[in-house]
């Protein structure tokens, strides 16, 4: 999915710019979805691949601005990247775009190279979000094997622990503290603390609440 062909999401209700940048997305090879209000690409819904979202600043009519569709995204956690484009030049509406995680602000009219290149950082960023969030599934399904007692043996090997000190926390002997140890390390993949530090990192730390399980 993430090295497959990205969508571009052009929202402008000029026809003859939405026109010209879904060109020239098609031409590099890219899926293009063309909308000329805020509410139509509401209403369309995303795919699951790699995207980036051109989204003019201004609206006429009720649709949303784009300022206010990108706080809608944000808040209900879609991260989509943004390329702001506007005819306008408002520093205030550029600074609040750019602080919610816009990739660029372009005034009209751009360059076709620098829309394509904010269009190309954006899709990087997308396919980068999604490469993480594949790592963090990967990482928690593994984690889903372990019994309890591998699971608290993971987090104290994460706190630097060697199997003596482990042994000693848990009340158990060294040699069956070094026996769950290597059954962790086996189901997770993993070869070193270093490795078992990164993974809990990587799930932001939410293997740390033990499960019911055998121990």
């Amino acid at each position: 999915m993430n090295s497959g062909q990205a969508t571009v999401y052009v929202v402008d209700d000029e026809v003859q710019i939405r026109n010209a940048i879904g060109s020239l997305c098609e031409e590099t090879g890219h899926l293009v979805k063309l909308f000329a209000s805020t509410d139509e690409f509401l209403a369309e819904g995303l795919s699951g691949g790699p995207s980036c979202l051109v989204l003019d600043v201004r609206f006429p009519g009720t649709s949303p601005t784009g300022l206010e569709l990108q706080r809608r995204l944000v808040e209900t956690g879609v991260l989509i990247p943004i390329v702001f484009i506007s005819g306008y030049s408002d520093v205030r509406v550029s600074v609040e775009a750019m602080k919610r995680g816009a990739v660029e602000f372009l005034p009209k009219p751009f360059r076709e190279q620098e829309i394509l290149d904010a269009i190309r950082h954006g899709i990087e960023r997308d396919r980068r979000r999604m490469a993480r969030e594949d790592a963090v599934r990967d990482a928690r399904q593994r984690v889903e094997t372990l019994t309890s007692r591998e699971r608290e043996i993971m987090m104290l090997m994460a706190e630097g622990l060697v199997a003596k000190q482990i042994a000693a926390r848990l009340g158990v002997s060294e040699v069956t503290a070094k026996v769950h140890r290597a059954r962790m390390m086996r189901k997770l993949e993993l070869r070193s603390p270093i490795e078992v530090v990164r993974l809990i990192d990587s799930m932001g730390r939410e293997a740390e609440a033990p499960r019911a399980g055998a121990g």
